[in-house]
């Protein structure tokens, strides 16, 4: 009976050690949804709509699963009211977003390819490969720049946007940390 109970103590004890140290190294990509509270901040050196430079203000996202692969950012804040929809695709501990639609095509010069919408199923993905950097290789150019992302680590969310006014363009970057 002894015997019995310590096998049971034992299998127990390795299964709890087994479930404890075990990590998938993906990233929840569920719990980038919600509330992300930070600061809205006009990149140094530019003229805008924040008065001087490397001023900040209050900002929220509001970031919302619409279907996979696919989210809504809602950007409020005193000088930004703004709701989009990015592609989000798994890159190790981050999740990485991307432009979709016709904002892709616009920035890009090019629509977005085929099975390649979003952070689901990618038939021709190659071993080792994220879905980010799969997505990278098929759909942009080496010089092709992007705006943002979801660190898993620190439940932050960071987007730059590309504000055009009358007479130059300049960025504003929200950084917020998850509500």
């Amino acid at each position: 009976m002894k015997k019995i109970r310590g096998v049971k103590i034992l299998v127990i004890t390795g299964l709890m050690f087994f479930y404890a140290c075990e990590k998938t190294g993906e990233p929840d990509i569920q719990s980038i949804e919600g509330t992300y509270i930070g600061t809205l901040v006009q990149e140094s050196g530019l003229k805008g709509i924040l008065a001087g430079d490397n001023v900040s203000d209050d900002a929220f996202a509001e970031v919302t699963m619409v279907e996979d692969g696919l989210i809504e950012v809602y950007c409020h804040g005193d000088h930004l009211d703004t709701t989009f929809m990015l592609n989000y695709y798994d890159h190790n501990d981050s999740i990485m977003v991307c432009n979709t639609g016709d904002d892709f095509e616009n920035l890009y010069g090019h629509m977005l390819g085929s099975g390649h919408m979003g952070g689901g199923m990618m038939e021709d993905i190659l071993q080792g490969e994220s879905e980010w950097m799969h997505h990278v290789h098929d759909e942009h150019d080496e010089s092709d720049e992007h705006f943002g992302g979801f660190n898993m680590d620190e439940g932050m969310f960071t987007y730059t946007f590309r504000i055009m006014d009358q007479t130059a363009q300049y960025h504003l970057i929200f950084q917020g940390i998850k509500e």
